[in-house]
């Protein structure tokens, strides 16, 4: 399957009505299934499936490191997708013992959740990380939109990137869900071994408490999103030690929570 789709489309204007075609992303089912049961199915754009089995299943504490997946299949059905996993026995029985199904619509983070203390659950404590200047969080927003293909070509897609002092954005990546790029580029970065703790999370929406969850879960120290987080969102980044900041530009950003990783300063040592 195919990230993008091309579609006709009449095009209304102040000179009349035109016929064109438009690139679209594409959006399909995906079911995230451990030892032969599912789990999860939810809708995603088809590419780096990989990074968003490992991510989703890191995110979600199924697992706590990558190597506790045994096996990872990516098997497309006329339905769609599916992500089929083994997982470590110890994992694997956890697992069963907390067993529940999610079904949502695109990007829907607590689709299915079966209580009230799941969704609220609390945040892990990230660690101290980096100190960072205001230039690089503003130069960090301003290198991601050139690293954005799939958005280039539909206008569609949010983004999560990793950006790292000395390398600028290590890894992107994209999605029609703005869940399931974070989980692509957790996935990603643990099939990589790049550490989450020495750098920043940046992403292209708003930020809400299960971000800030799945954000906190694989270690990010800084978040940096160009959207405003809600009001939960802040108590969550406040409660982990995470510095958020938000409604970020190239003029400026908001700074939410935990304010003293970021400097006024051109340079900061790293923490």
């Amino acid at each position: 399957m195919t990230p993008v789709a091309r579609v006709p489309a009449d095009v209304h204007s102040a000179s009349g009505v035109s016929r064109r075609e438009r690139t679209v992303p594409e959006e399909v089912a995906v079911a995230f299934s451990y030892d032969g049961g599912t789990h999860a199915v939810m809708m995603a754009t088809p590419r780096d499936l990989e990074d968003l089995a490992v991510g989703f299943t890191l995110s979600e504490s199924i697992v706590t490191a990558p190597a506790e997946i045994r096996d990872l299949a990516v098997v497309e059905e006329e339905a769609g997708i599916e992500l089929r996993m083994w997982l470590a026995e110890a994992r694997a029985e956890a697992l069963r013992a907390r067993r529940r199904h999610l079904a949502g619509p695109t990007g829907c983070g607590l689709c299915g959740i079966e209580s009230l203390a799941e969704a609220m659950r609390t945040a892990p404590a990230v660690s101290k990380g980096p100190t960072l200047t205001g230039e690089e969080i503003t130069a960090a927003i301003e290198a991601l939109a050139p690293l954005q293909p799939l958005n280039h070509e539909t206008r569609g897609a949010h983004a999560a990137a990793f950006w790292r002092r000395g390398e600028g954005i290590v890894l992107v990546r994209e999605d029609v869900g703005r869940h399931n790029a974070l989980d692509k580029l957790i996935g990603a970065m643990a099939r990589g071994g790049v550490a989450a703790g020495d750098g920043m999370l940046v992403l292209t929406s708003r930020v809400s408490v299960e971000m800030v969850q799945k954000a906190a879960t694989a270690g990010f120290p800084i978040l940096v999103a160009v959207s405003v987080p809600t009001a939960l969102a802040i108590r969550s980044t406040e409660a982990a030690g995470m510095t958020l900041a938000a409604i970020a530009r190239s003029d400026g950003f908001e700074v939410f929570t935990h304010p003293g990783r970021i400097t006024a300063g051109a340079m900061a040592d790293v923490a």
